[in-house]
């Protein structure tokens, strides 16, 4: 996406497709050296998907552009799956434990608003859409949890994601 330019985010843009254990994600904004301030990502979310329940140190916020899905987040009495559909605006600060479910039966899109540091974490945890099947389901998730530990991020225990409604597959 380069400026002046109109981009329609319910489409992919033409650029690369990172694979994010199910979640896919397409940069908007150039290399992480030349994103500035913020790292916009399109983001989509199959049906059927869930990223389980983590914190990072840097804030995200998104924008659901189609679809919808349910966002695990904060709340006065502890954490609460909220449905969030096109047009709402979801900002996860930094520290705070979330989580995402798609559980409809269409794709949803978000404009994923962070920082440069987490781009680059997606960047080094993603794989290319058409590379996803050269790495075993094992490799791909001690990749990540190798990647995410050096990031700083707090991963929910099976026990922990188990509370809130969230199974994890087994690999």
């Amino acid at each position: 996406m380069s400026p002046g330019s109109l981009t329609r985010l319910t489409d992919s843009t033409g650029g690369e497709v990172l694979d994010v254990l199910g979640p896919t994600v397409e940069f908007l904004t150039g290399s992480p050296d030349q994103s500035g301030p913020l790292c916009l990502m399109r983001g989509v979310v199959p049906p059927g998907v869930t990223v389980p329940l983590h914190s990072h140190d840097d804030v995200e916020a998104f924008y659901i552009v189609s679809g919808s899905h349910e966002v695990l987040l904060p709340g006065d009495d502890g954490l609460r799956w909220l449905k969030v559909r096109a047009g709402d605006f979801v900002h996860v600060a930094g520290g705070d434990l979330h989580a995402h479910r798609n559980v409809g039966d269409e794709v949803a899109v978000d404009l994923i608003i962070t920082t440069p540091r987490m781009g680059q974490f997606f960047r080094e945890i993603g794989v290319p859409v058409q590379d996803v099947g050269r790495h075993s389901p094992q490799q791909r998730m001690s990749h990540f949890v190798e990647i995410a530990l050096r990031y700083g991020m707090r991963l929910g225990t099976p026990e922990e994601n188990a509370a809130v409604g969230i199974d994890l597959p087994a690999v």
